[in-house]
């Protein structure tokens, strides 16, 4: 099948006909859907939405497409990212391709290449890339151990600004959570947090004191006005669950902000009964979760000769019918943490739908790289077409959910203020000045 479009309309104000949406990314509007999925006309004026009507019934004699009900999409939000550990890959890989193994990669290159420039350039060639797969909101966390974490910060902060208008940006402080004690290291973390706008994060984990550590963190963003973004259980170990503990030292401390919890992976190890209360707890609590399906599959019971046995995602489906807000997201991309993926949202929901099962049915699935994860950022202005809104959409020649899911989507259009635009990804060979090549 071909695009469905191969030019917009040279106008301020015209229609996108015979469009196919997702109902579940659409406000204000009732229609018949199959599958989730609604026929409508769309009137763009302006760099908005003007209205969103019934196919056929747009005004006549406004310039139109007809995109022979071709899928029409909110732009997305990846919120859980790393934008300063991406494409170091080529010059520091995994070859075990294991946690552990990560972990030692990337501190050797941090420690040795994460110049403001360097982490600077990577950025930028990331942000590229998701700009041209339709992104327009991500939350990144930052490696914060000193003295990166005023280097990469700062760095963040003058890409924020480069960048406004085109995607939004949040960054969450990534540092061992036995280090919140440290008095001199945390309070100076918090300073530089709170100076560029960012969230507390943090790698959660069992440890003497975790309780402790926990009224710290949370005292320390209620006194601060941050809220929370932690990694959460990325273990397929049973014996962890911090995830329960940290619901608990929420409803404890009284805490008022959002808390996002990352992987919470060993969920699906436990028992019924005891991942039903740790459930209860999590939405009693109020905590949002992301689940990052592709680079747990990657990591996660790995060992050499042997078929993986785990998924490496949480319970997805459980916590939803729960109440929790829930979604997916990117997570790293060619670092030695994920040796492969893009920044593309299309590519994450595709692999989720196989990995977690979202399909059948897929009626509401699109909300987990759209609305949800746009309302648990607390921007409600992304991933969703509303009237009156922005027309930041992306185009494909999908008309149903077999199509879309069954190829790469690589012909999207991507509309911001309603015109198209350049979809050319940056090339690789950009990045060889940093590896030395």
């Amino acid at each position: 099948m071909s695009s469905p479009v191969t030019a917009l309309p040279a106008a301020k104000r015209f229609v996108l006909a015979n469009a196919t949406l997702p109902q579940i990314c659409v406000d204000g509007v009732e229609a018949p859907a199959c599958e989730g999925l609604i026929s409508a006309d769309i009137v763009v004026a302006d760099g908005k939405v003007e209205a969103i009507l019934k196919p056929g019934t747009a005004p006549s004699g406004l310039p139109s497409t007809d995109l022979r009900n071709g899928m029409v999409w909110p732009t997305f939000v990846d919120m859980h990212t790393h934008l300063d550990k991406g494409h170091i890959w080529d010059r520091r890989p995994n070859p075990s391709g294991d946690f552990i193994g990560a972990l030692e990669a990337v501190k050797t290159d941090r420690e040795a290449r994460w110049s403001a420039a360097d982490v600077r350039a990577r950025m930028e060639f990331s942000l590229k890339t998701a700009y041209a797969h339709g992104t327009s909101l991500i939350r990144t966390h930052l490696d914060s151990l000193a003295p990166q974490h005023r280097i990469s910060f700062e760095v963040f902060s003058e890409v924020r600004e480069t960048w406004a208008g085109k995607i939004d940006l949040q960054a969450a402080a990534l540092f061992p959570f036995d280090q919140i004690t440290d008095e001199a290291f945390f309070k100076d973390l918090v300073e530089v947090i709170v100076a560029n706008k960012g969230l507390l994060g943090g790698v959660t984990y069992l440890m003497p004191g975790l309780d402790q550590k926990l009224d710290i963190l949370f005292r320390t963003a209620s006194e601060n006005g941050l809220d929370i973004d932690l990694h959460v259980d990325e273990t397929q170990d049973k014996e962890t669950l911090t995830l329960k503990t940290i619901a608990e030292a929420k409803i404890r401390n009284g805490f008022e902000g959002s808390v996002t919890v990352g992987h919470c992976c060993s969920l699906a190890r436990q028992d019924e009964e005891v991942a039903k209360r740790t459930i209860h707890l999590v939405a009693e609590a109020g905590l949002s979760v992301v689940s990052l399906p592709m680079c747990n599959m990657y990591l996660q019971d790995r060992h050499a000769g042997r078929t993986p046995r785990q998924r490496g995602v949480t319970l997805f489906h459980e916590l939803t019918a729960a109440g929790v807000a829930t979604a997916v997201s990117s997570d790293n991309t060619r670092d030695p943490f994920y040796a492969y993926g893009d920044l593309d949202p299309v590519e994450v929901f595709r692999e989720a739908v196989r990995i977690i099962h979202l399909d059948h049915p897929l009626d509401t699935a699109a909300r987990v790289v759209t609305r949800t994860p746009a309302d648990i950022l607390k921007r409600p202005d992304h991933g969703r077409i509303t009237v009156g809104g922005r027309a930041d959409l992306v185009l494909f020649s999908a008309r149903r959910w077999s199509e879309f899911l069954s190829r790469p989507q690589a012909d999207r259009i991507v509309m911001r203020n309603g015109m198209g635009i350049d979809r050319s990804l940056p090339d690789y060979r950009d990045l060889d000045p940093l590896l030395g090549v």
